[in-house]
């Protein structure tokens, strides 16, 4: 597998590799230079806006030895109605792989079968594998200490995810902890329950996920290791936005529902928030949040990511 799509793209015994590596990248912190992607350019294909996937992507291109070259939908052809294999063909001819930030996850499918260099999907509607894997990396790192086993650590902690549970953070945390060994419980408005595109994916992988899904934020949060959640309303759902908020208001993450979960429980949220709707200003300011520690991990974990995909591509 030469792309890196969803959370599966890398088999269980690779996560390993993958994590450790992470690790030494943060132990470094961009202090010893790395020739991995030397003579590399990479293009950043945009069509959402973005802080922390474009800054950490651009970022780590660079400490990595390579040029990031950042385009957005209008600044190609693609834009202006050149196919998306006809794009893929022809940049896979100048730069050395591709970065992907867009909506339809099959963009990013299509994009990979068409390309000749790796595809890292940064973010679709349906899935966030990057996030996740930053996001197990920074709950691995403070259970499984400095020397300890990353990977070992996740299995059999279960992660409670609040408010819309059929898009991209929730069902990259259904397939990823199906990787990862762990447990996840779904809390939300019974309209927004995890749909049959994750299930399907599921079910085409023979993946049998260990996720419960509930009407009642109490019942999810109850034994959990980590409570996780998202803002309410995504970039292309701004319309629906006042009906989200009425319907998700009963799943916002409280310091008394906080309380619920284990007492050394972690909060996490991939960021940016809105304190007061999805959570409180309190819990994001707990000490047991790690929400800042999730984003800097964003430029780690994707170091991993890139150095591996173009290390397997040499192989």
């Amino acid at each position: 597998m030469k792309d890196f799509l969803k959370e599966t793209d890398f088999q269980a015994h690779e996560l390993a590799e993958v994590f450790a590596l992470a690790r030494q990248f943060k132990a470094q912190r961009g202090r010893v230079a790395s020739s991995v992607l030397a003579g590399q350019t990479w293009a950043m294909l945009f069509s959402k806006a973005s802080t922390r996937t474009r800054v950490s992507f651009e970022v780590g291109i660079h400490e990595l030895g390579g040029n990031p070259l950042f385009l957005n939908r209008n600044d190609i052809q693609l834009g202006r109605g050149e196919s998306v294999e006809d794009t893929a063909r022809v940049l896979s001819r100048f730069v050395h792989g591709l970065v992907v930030r867009t909506y339809d996850h099959s963009d990013v499918q299509r994009l990979a079968a068409a390309s000749s260099v790796p595809v890292i999907n940064a973010l679709t509607d349906f899935l966030h594998p990057c996030q996740i894997y930053s996001d197990a990396f920074t709950a691995a790192e403070r259970w499984a200490g400095s020397g300890g086993d990353l990977v070992g650590s996740l299995r059999g902690r279960k992660i409670a995810y609040l408010g819309d549970t059929c898009f991209n953070m929730a069902n990259s945390w259904i397939l990823g902890a199906s990787l990862f060994g762990m447990k996840v419980a779904l809390a939300g408005p019974k309209v927004y329950e995890p749909g049959a595109e994750i299930r399907a994916q599921l079910a085409a992988e023979g993946r049998k996920a260990d996720f419960l899904f509930t009407t009642d934020p109490v019942e999810a949060v109850a034994g959990a290791d980590i409570v996780y959640t998202d803002v309410w309303t995504s970039m292309g759902q701004e319309e629906e936005e006042e009906a989200r908020l009425a319907q998700m208001r009963p799943y916002a993450a409280t310091s008394q529902l906080f309380a619920k979960a284990k007492p050394d429980a972690i909060f996490m949220h991939c960021l940016p928030a809105h304190p007061g709707e999805e959570v409180e200003q309190a819990v994001l300011d707990n000490p047991r949040s790690v929400v800042f520690d999730q984003a800097e991990n964003r430029l780690h974990m994707q170091k991993a990511i890139l150095a591996t995909l173009a290390r397997r591509r040499r192989s």
